[in-house]
């Protein structure tokens, strides 16, 4: 069963820096893309980045410049790496990526579990 997990998050004051990794499952064949999203308190869930297979990137307005996502294909993670942060970026964030589990299996999309990233003012 393929599993995805998040890690990163934390308490950091507004201007500080995180860096959020998901790892996928030891067995899958490969993480193919990823998404980023995050679910502020109250709000909906939001897209603020994303990676495709060939390494292309999109960004929300809201992250531009700020927000940087990349994947390593060989560890089979992806990674956002956040700079500038502010209050308004304080929300649960998820991984969505788009695996191989196997070589007998479609690729699907998988969520992780989410971290939490409170920014403090």
């Amino acid at each position: 069963q393929v599993q995805l997990v998040e890690s990163g998050g934390g308490l950091v004051q507004a201007g500080g820096s995180l860096r959020l990794s998901c790892a996928a499952s030891e067995s899958v064949v490969s993480l193919n893309a990823a998404n980023w999203y995050r679910q502020a308190p109250g709000k909906q869930r939001e897209f603020i980045a994303g990676i495709t297979t060939d390494q292309s990137t999109v960004y929300a307005e809201s992250v531009k410049g700020r927000f940087t996502v990349s994947r390593d294909n060989a560890k089979n993670m992806a990674y956002l790496q956040m700079i500038g942060l502010k209050p308004e970026d304080t929300a649960v964030y998820y991984c969505n990526a788009h695996i191989t589990p196997d070589r007998l299996t479609f690729p699907q999309w998988y969520w992780g579990q989410g971290t939490q990233v409170t920014v403090s003012s």
